[in-house]
């Protein structure tokens, strides 16, 4: 027993240290609970300080009778429950007393760095915000330090997409090469590749987690923790866990989760622009989508809290926001309902619209929580994405007609151009509806730019339907499409109900037409704004030319650059300056590319004051005619 104590006791003196107290098993049984990560400092005149870190949250139990316990029945006082220093033999060790323990706690960021992080993401901006999510939750679990490569961090996320096949295919390579980086730590530490203080754990997050949750466990060891969209709070315990030799896992998915008490950490510093989650989920169940699979069912955060994160943003100045959702305008906060028992009123879809799901309750919508923030936030511009076309109701085109700074750039994905394709796709809508829906949207706001999204070669997609998808792009006139070939996956109503039988290289020339169709139609709308006055929100150097020109948005999110002169400040009135990253500048349109926009620097202004001078000037123009 004396000898065992003393390799506790030398034990003790070794950093990152695991112990083990195993007692006989005719000791009854005596428990110590420790409910927090806790630092002791031992300290004595003939030994250095040494450092013991106690897992967090979790139990420590010692079997032990003890001469001066209670009875079995009932339960020992506080002063008498033993701590460490009772454990530490007085012969073979430097005596430890009550004294010697620190009062006071030491944070153990303060002491030894928990790990430090590199991250990547792969498909929609909801990753790169869900990202940001999970380096908050990870810096107030302790991990405060990222690096830039993965050779030099010892836990590496990737945060994954399983849209599409492509996405899938990225990812499998890089987690091959962080495979790599773990099984020949060693050797890349010894020849200077490596600088990580062990080999790292490498965590997949997001949609590809939840999907291929088993494939990915199962990879060899190529994987510590899978971690599903809904349960990235339970990173910290995922990644414990991993340290006693086990694979951390959490797929579930919530009918509640959506991150509003999180302040996220902004990947992007000192950004003039930022990405703002306000719903989470999708009830659609388009066939050939695998979203609702991977990020479940839709539920929105409540209005205050969005509220009171683009303030935070506005302070560290930041100038434009988008609101994200996978369906971001089926927004609907209902933590406000008095009685969410009452049946709700009619959800009032976009006319011609169906929807598969029916909304029981109904709270604030998308035409309510902008109309807050652009009134709240008259100098910030606000965007959102993405959409679905089923939820644009009369009440959010007017509310977007009205506030000048949410800027009049609506995506409306088609997906395809052709009825029979849009019946199999479960979309809700004909072309025919999707073309009337265009027009009142052009017809309430006349200059709003759309985008799009489109799938070739979808199920049965015959080269009557593709030839429907040509002039649909044509008759619309897009400022900008996201167009892909299809590619089947699992658990969606597509692949139960339909064969993938369209060949891949029918997709890809139908795709290759779908693109010059884009091209031909996008041109024209750049080429419109020849000659006409576009407030820039400037982004920072034109990479092709970073020592003479600047370049940013307009309102309808086109590329505009210019050259960076001094011109007149509308702001301050403090005379000529250049411009800078986060002014609003506007720019006389001399040229157009067919795919951006070239003009001249007049001067720098407010968001507020460009619009009401150029309402004073269309009022000014109406009555001379």
């Amino acid at each position: 027993m004396a000898s065992s104590l003393s390799s506790l006791s030398t034990m003790l003196s070794q950093p990152h240290c695991a112990i083990r107290i195993k007692f006989p098993k005719q000791y009854s049984s005596f428990h110590v609970r420790f409910l927090s990560s806790k630092l002791l400092q031992l300290q004595s005149s003939s030994y250095r300080r040494t450092y013991v870190a106690l897992r967090r949250s979790s139990t420590f139990s010692i079997s032990r009778n003890f001469s001066n316990c209670q009875s079995r029945s009932s339960l020992p006082s506080k002063d008498q429950i033993p701590s460490l220093h009772h454990f530490i033999p007085k012969a073979s060790a430097p005596t430890v007393s009550a004294s010697d323990v620190l009062s006071e706690p030491v944070m153990i960021s303060d002491v030894m760095p928990r790990g430090r992080i590199y991250h990547e993401t792969y498909g929609c901006q909801m990753n790169v915000n869900d990202m940001e999510i999970v380096l908050s939750i990870m810096k107030n679990a302790g991990y405060t330090e990222s690096v830039e490569v993965p050779e030099n961090a010892e836990i590496i996320f990737i945060n994954t997409c399983a849209i599409r096949d492509n996405a899938e295919h990225k990812v499998w390579q890089r987690l091959n090469y962080f495979w790599f980086l773990k099984r020949q730590w060693k050797s890349n530490v010894a020849i200077g590749r490596s600088q990580s203080t062990h080999p790292p754990k490498v965590v997949v997050l997001g949609c590809m987690a939840e999907r291929l949750k088993d494939k990915i466990l199962d990879s060899d060891k190529m994987v510590d923790v899978v971690c599903g969209p809904d349960a990235y709070r339970d990173l910290p315990r995922l990644l414990e866990e991993v340290d006693y030799g086990q694979k951390g896992i959490n797929t579930l998915l919530s009918l509640e989760e959506t991150y509003a008490d999180i302040n996220p950490v902004r990947i992007s510093k000192n950004s003039i622009s930022a990405f703002v989650s306000v719903m989470r989920g999708c009830n659609n169940m388009c066939s050939f989508c695998i979203v609702p699979f991977t990020r479940g069912r839709e539920r929105s955060r409540p209005v205050e809290s969005i509220v009171k994160e683009v303030a935070e943003l506005w302070k560290e100045g930041v100038k434009e926001v988008t609101l994200l959702g996978q369906n971001v305008n089926s927004y609907n906060d209902t933590s406000g309902v008095e009685n969410p028992a009452e049946p709700a009123v009619s959800w009032e879809l976009s006319d011609g619209f169906s929807s598969m799901c029916k909304v029981k309750h109904v709270g604030l919508r998308f035409a309510d929580l902008l109309d807050r923030l652009a009134t709240e936030f008259p100098e910030m511009r606000f965007r959102y994405t993405s959409p679905h076309p089923k939820d644009f109701p009369d009440d959010l085109l007017y509310v977007m007609r009205d506030r000048y700074n949410i800027c009049k750039s609506i995506h409306l994905p088609a997906q395809s151009g052709s009825s029979a394709v849009l019946e199999r796709m479960r979309r809700g809508y004909t072309r025919e509806a999707y073309l009337d829906l265009v027009k009142k949207i052009r017809d309430i706001i006349p200059d709003m730019g759309i985008s799009s999204d489109f799938i070739c070669g979808f199920c049965g997609e015959t080269e009557e339907d593709h030839k429907d998808t040509l002039s649909l792009v044509e008759a619309v006139c897009y400022d900008m499409a996201y167009m892909f070939a299809y590619s089947m996956r699992e658990k969606t109503h597509a692949h139960r109900k339909y064969v993938d039988d369209v060949p891949d290289d029918v997709k890809q020339r139908r795709l290759t037409e779908l693109i010059e169709a884009f091209r031909g139609s996008t041109g024209q709308n750049y080429d419109s704004k020849i000659g006409t006055l576009q407030l820039v929100l400037v982004e920072g150097p034109n990479k092709r030319a970073p020592d003479t020109e600047l370049i940013g948005k307009s309102d309808r999110g086109h590329r505009v650059s210019f050259t960076n002169l001094p011109i007149p400040d509308k702001v301050d009135n403090n005379g000529k300056r250049n411009p800078k990253i986060g002014d609003y500048v506007e720019v006389h349109i001399t040229k157009s590319t067919r795919a951006s926009l070239f003009g001249e620097a007049l001067a720098t202004t407010k968001l507020s004051s460009f619009y009401s001078s150029s309402h004073e000037e269309a009022v000014a123009f109406a009555s001379r005619t």
